[in-house]
């Protein structure tokens, strides 16, 4: 029962509301970025415990981030909903396990398999699915392919190929990522829009670990869709109500 929940998140006297629109970047290096980006561009710099959080000049949209794992994204996603956020796209890497996926390559989120331990306190459901209209958005105004299945896990040092062949063959999983599922949970139970774009920055099913991330061409990916996100985010968060 929620009123027998002891901590709740909540809004600080002297914190200032957010706009309902926003991107959360998990990865430590891309969050620096896009926070840098931002504050450049004339945003307002504001305080959110052990993460960042940058508001546009026009007061319209939101960047956050770093927020690795799961209990730290969920923690994150909690704070800006109580703070306003209400539409709100996840930016992240993930490794592939389908061998059509390279490094560089754009996903996008689908289905959510839990491999981590946060996601089960907010419903117990065996997948947990973005926002269908946020989802829509995202591939129809970046013209992408369709949403992937992908598992979230909180040991990435403990991937074995015989579990990551399990995962393909009976979900059709695509990657891997650390945050994806738990924030489908806490989206889905604060009963906000939340939807994830992915940059493929391994390759998991090849012999031998195929780590990209370090590459020029990756780095520069990396930037292209922060940059991407940062200039359509308001436009891609706007719905027509029914």
């Amino acid at each position: 029962m929620e009123d027998d929940i002891i901590v709740h998140p909540v809004r600080g006297i002297r914190e200032k509301s957010i706009p309902a629109c926003g991107i959360l970047l998990v990865n430590p290096t891309e969050a620096r970025t896009a926070l840098q980006t931002l504050i450049d561009r004339g945003g307002d710099q504001r305080f959110l415990f052990h993460s960042g959080l940058v508001v546009s000049p026009q007061n319209d949209y939101f960047v956050a981030g770093p927020a690795i794992g799961a209990p730290m994204a969920a923690m994150v996603l909690e704070k800006l909903i109580v703070l306003g956020a209400e539409r709100v796209v996840m930016a992240g890497w993930c490794g592939a396990i389908d061998p059509e996926l390279r490094v560089g390559d754009t996903v996008l989120g689908g289905t959510g398999h839990p491999g981590e331990g946060t996601s089960r306190y907010y419903g117990g459901d065996d997948t947990f699915l973005p926002s269908s209209r946020l989802l829509e958005k995202l591939q129809a105004s970046l013209h992408l392919t369709g949403p992937l299945p992908i598992w979230s896990t909180d040991a990435p040092y403990r991937e074995s190929r015989k579990m990551l062949k399990a995962l393909a063959g009976k979900y059709n999983v695509a990657a891997v990522d650390m945050e994806y599922t738990a924030l489908c949970a806490v989206a889905a139970f604060r009963k906000i829009d939340f939807a994830s774009l992915f940059l493929v920055s391994d390759e998991l099913w090849k012999p031998e670990w195929h780590p990209g991330f370090t590459g020029k061409v990756f780095k520069r990916k990396s930037k292209a869709q922060i940059k991407l996100l940062m200039n359509r985010i308001v436009e891609l968060s706007t719905f027509q109500e029914a």
